[in-house]
């Protein structure tokens, strides 16, 4: 079949319209633009065409389709009965993106309906569309002019890409002015509720009606056997052949798990501005606080993700406290088949492991990918130098430990503290709980701008801040190769070095208390490990 692409504005004459009329008048379909989405249009009373409309987009004929008319009156042969409900919805938002569902009159057939015993119905703003179904006579079914399943044509262009060959026309009359299907209310239920959120918001809804309640599907999948009482409520829907991730949380904790996790053909589709640090191929698609501007843009950015051949996409998620933003996070969850990542919540984690392991070294790579650091030793240094009775105490429990200005010789007492075991449990009774404090505050004020927090600590474990954290993960490396890295890193002698080493519980203590075990010497990749562990922290 040969696909016809003609470009029709409000402004042609009758004889522009004549062509597509007859075709649909003779049971066929044309796609016809929307101020939504892109239409695949055919009459709604003819079974013949609206099997057409099935097999051009391979849809499931479970799914209802929508019935669209050019003014309020021609509702009437379609529904038994017409509420003050949908006269007062009528009159705020015709022609307009809503749909009006209502029970069904017997001249509908339930081809049209996916079997439901209730009819979708709306009065499209676009004028080529409005004019097309008075010049056509006939109420026009019209789900969106896609390959079933794929995002929602917004162009022309979109519509010929996936079905070229499958339909004799295209109407092409310019991009949608919306880019999301239509907001879809149903009052054929004893409190109007809706079904598919869309640009005309619930609380515009609520303005008109009062109390409209939300369906359950809008944000999660339709629970088994649960029956498709709309169009756009299937588990997955809209999506592009890139795998879709819909990533729920702050700014920061997304460029983190994105950078953890990004490969040389990953994306990450974010709000306008924000690509700057983020380690991946950067698609932006519109102000976090513009629900309409995202909206406009989504089915296109989706569409682009595969002219771009990326295999991965991860997706800054909108503020989902803000009902405007339901019809973009309802597309996304359902392009993403509802594979979400949820960053939302705090994370505290404690890094640790014996000396020469290279806990810095990771501290330093889970800090390039956005968490904050707080350095056990470095606290240390604050804590002995704020608080003069800690260098009191030490000096009555080791002796030589201060040096003539009264600081403290950190090697002297690391050569003492660490001889014995029992040496060591006394330094850390001194020094540990005025550390947690300090370590307690640091944390506070991190998490008022971060959502991952890292304490990195050698005695985190003896300390116990450990059973404070969310997980423990615990750098190793063998005894010979942290000795090579203490030697080189303190410019130690062999004999001090093994002296640290054997003041250290064994490497069981450490494993058998970990989340996750980071493996810093060959043959492991330590990048590798790193995105294990991210992964296990969300």
């Amino acid at each position: 079949m040969e696909t016809k692409l003609v470009k029709i504005s409000a402004h042609d004459g009758a004889e522009k319209y004549n062509e597509a009329a007859c075709l649909l008048r003779d049971g066929q379909v044309v796609a016809i633009p929307t101020e939504t989405v892109y239409g695949l249009a055919g009459n709604a009373y003819s079974e013949s065409a609206v099997r057409a409309i099935f097999e051009a987009k391979g849809r499931p004929q479970d799914n209802p389709l929508i019935v669209h008319i050019s003014s309020f009156d021609e509702i009437y042969p379609l529904v038994r009965e017409v509420p003050d409900n949908a006269r007062k919805l009528a009159d705020a938002f015709w022609p307009g993106p809503l749909t009006i569902i209502l029970p069904k009159s017997d001249k509908v057939p339930l081809c049209v309906t996916g079997g439901l015993d209730t009819v979708a119905v709306r009065c499209p703003l676009h004028p080529v569309a409005n004019r097309l179904i008075k010049e056509t006579g006939l109420p026009l079914a019209a789900p969106s002019a896609n390959l079933s399943g794929k995002p929602s044509p917004t162009t022309a262009d979109h519509v010929y890409k996936d079905l070229n060959g499958r339909i004799p026309m295209i109407i092409d009359g310019g991009e949608c002015e919306e880019g999301v299907e239509s907001t879809v209310i149903t009052l054929a239920t004893e409190t109007p509720k809706v079904l598919r959120p869309g640009n005309i918001t619930i609380g515009q809804l609520r303005d008109v009606l009062g109390d409209v309640q939300v369906d359950n599907a809008v944000l999660n999948p339709l629970k088994d056997g649960e029956k498709v009482s709309s169009p756009g409520m299937k588990y997955k829907h809209y999506s592009p052949d890139t795998d879709v991730v819909v990533v729920r949380g702050s700014y920061n904790a997304f460029r983190a798990y994105v950078n953890a996790n990004a490969d040389c053909d990953t994306y990450a589709m974010v709000f306008s501005g924000e690509g700057s640090g983020i380690k991946a191929k950067v698609i932006e698609y519109g102000l976090s606080d513009k629900y309409r501007e995202l909206s406009h843009s989504l089915f296109g950015t989706l569409r682009r993700l595969d002219e771009l051949n990326a295999t991965r996409c991860f997706v800054r998620c909108p503020d989902e406290t803000n009902d405007d933003n339901l019809a973009v996070l309802n597309r996304l969850l359902r392009a993403a088949a509802f594979n979400t990542v949820d960053l939302r919540a705090k994370k505290l984690v404690g890094l640790t492991g014996k000396t020469g392991a290279g806990k810095s070294t990771v501290s330093k790579l889970l800090e390039e990918k956005g968490a904050y650091i707080i350095d056990g030793d470095v606290v240390a240094r604050r804590v002995l130098c704020e608080d003069s009775s800690i260098l009191v105490e030490l000096e009555a429990a080791f002796g030589g430990v201060l040096c003539e200005d009264g600081t403290l010789d950190r090697k002297k007492l690391a050569r003492k503290a660490f001889s014995t075991p029992e040496n060591t449990e006394r330094l850390n009774s001194i020094i540990h709980p005025a550390i947690n404090e300090y370590i307690h505050s640091e944390v506070e004020k991190a998490f008022m701008e971060y959502d991952c927090v890292v304490v990195d600590a050698a005695a985190i474990i003896e300390s116990g801040f450990a059973d404070e954290c969310d997980c423990l993960f615990v750098v190793h490396a063998p005894e010979d190769i942290r000795k090579q890295r203490i030697i080189q890193r303190d410019s130690l002698s062999e004999s001090d070095a093994l002296v640290r080493i054997n003041g250290q519980k064994d490497d069981d203590f450490y494993i058998s208390r970990a989340t996750a075990v980071i493996n810093n010497y060959p043959p492991f990749d330590l990048n590798d490990e790193i995105k294990k562990i991210f992964n296990l922290i969300y």
